[in-house]
């Protein structure tokens, strides 16, 4: 049993205004690829498929060519996020081709979704939770429709949990397989990115991952795919299942620069046992990098050292530049998208000065010298013969229109 650990696609988005349209026909054909070549039992799909709720036409349309694709010869577990729209990206999920499931509503996530290898023989069970919106869930997943949930992400969470483990322990704790969730979450002590919306709600935006942890003899889980924040890593205990983001398999932040984009290959042919955590079948694990479509950088120099190139290697990146010249240099922007044409930001980098208050001695001093210092001190040079000259003659304006 070999399953593919991907999320947060979302589709549509931009980075800082530049499409990416070729960057997500890019990850789609591969996926199709990959799972095609390295004989995928299933792809799971951890939430924020698009990036709204009203996708792009484009986008859809390139998700069904896709998961088309994908459906005839892989199984696929997909789930909304806190960026797609539930009933939108659900409405269809009972009507769609055999081996496509969509999970977007949190009274279904106890169902585990069968996963059957190439020889149709049962392989796994997932149980694959949508993003839970604390005001929402807060009612229907209450055993007392009287008595609200918390409202907090924890607090509809471990209650999704707490029915997961439920029917864990009354069905499919008998079938001797592992035991998957999927869960679009943020996870105590996990590292964000800017690129993420912010989950906070009613002061507690956070899940202990503790919640995965199943009640005394229950099996647990053997693997939690989560999605939500864009850089890979692992997250929870030594007592928690094993858990990973796999992160976005593209980058929307330059705070995402470092980041090794990849999506995670479980391969449970050669599980072994964890007593720590419970794990019953715990997977080998592959991390795999995606492709990429500009790396991104951030570069900081002086403009004649910026298009002397010296950074030449960096033609093809998203770059955002800092140019260090104590002057803005005329133009900047065009001269330096003609080096570097996928250039996203630049910035006048120069070194700010924190004055006192009696660092000018205002009160004794001409009015022009006083102009004079304020632009030394601040700006680490003196005016030259030509500013001094254009600020004496507006300064005499001023002068005689109050004197009229």
């Amino acid at each position: 049993m070999r399953i593919l650990h991907t999320s947060d696609w979302h589709l549509g988005r931009t980075f800082h205004g530049s499409d990416l349209t070729a960057a997500y026909e890019q990850w789609c054909d591969y996926v199709v690829e990959f799972t095609r070549s390295e004989n995928i039992d299933a792809l799971l799909v951890s939430g924020d498929v698009f990036d709204r709720g009203i996708p792009p036409v484009a986008m859809v349309e390139l998700l069904s060519a896709t998961l088309n694709q994908i459906l005839d010869h892989t199984q696929v577990i997909l789930t909304s996020g806190n960026h797609d729209s539930a009933k939108r990206l659900g409405f269809t999920s009972t009507l769609l081709k055999s081996g496509l499931s969509i999970r977007t509503d949190s009274l279904e996530s106890d169902h585990a979704v069968p996963v059957f290898n190439k020889d149709s023989e049962l392989g796994a069970y997932v149980y694959a939770l949508p993003y839970l919106d604390p005001d929402v869930e807060r009612r229907r997943l209450s055993p007392d429709p009287e008595q609200l949930l918390g409202r907090s992400h924890e607090s509809v969470t471990r209650r999704a949990i707490e029915r997961i483990f439920h029917d864990i322990q009354n069905s499919t704790a008998s079938a001797n397989v592992p035991i998957l969730a999927m869960a679009h979450s943020f996870i105590v002590g996990a590292e964000p990115s800017d690129s993420e919306q912010d989950l906070h709600i009613g002061g507690i935006n956070s899940v202990p991952s503790g919640v995965f942890q199943p009640p005394k003899n229950v099996p647990g889980f053997d693997y939690v795919a989560l999605g939500h924040l864009h850089g890979p890593q692992a997250v929870g205990t030594l007592h928690d299942p094993l858990m990973r983001y796999s992160g976005s398999p593209l980058a929307f932040s330059f705070s995402e620069e470092n980041h090794h984009k990849s999506s995670v290959l479980l391969d449970f042919s050669e599980a072994t046992t964890n007593p720590d955590s419970g794990a019953r079948f715990e997977p080998k694990l592959e991390l795999i990098p995606t492709p990429i479509y500009h790396p991104i950088a951030t570069v900081r120099d002086s403009f004649s050292e910026l298009i002397s190139g010296k950074y030449s290697d960096f033609s093809e990146h998203f770059l955002r530049i800092y140019v260090t010249d104590d002057e803005r240099p005329r133009n900047l922007v065009a001269r330096l998208r003609k080096v570097f044409p996928n250039v996203i930001e630049v910035h006048h980098d120069i070194p700010t000065v924190t004055l006192r208050t009696d660092a000018i001695r205002a009160s004794k001093q001409n009015p022009l010298d006083v102009i004079d210092e304020f632009y030394e001190t601040s700006g680490g040079r003196p005016l030259s013969v030509e500013e001094k000259a254009l600020v004496t003659r507006l300064w005499d304006e001023v002068k005689n229109r109050g004197q009229r």
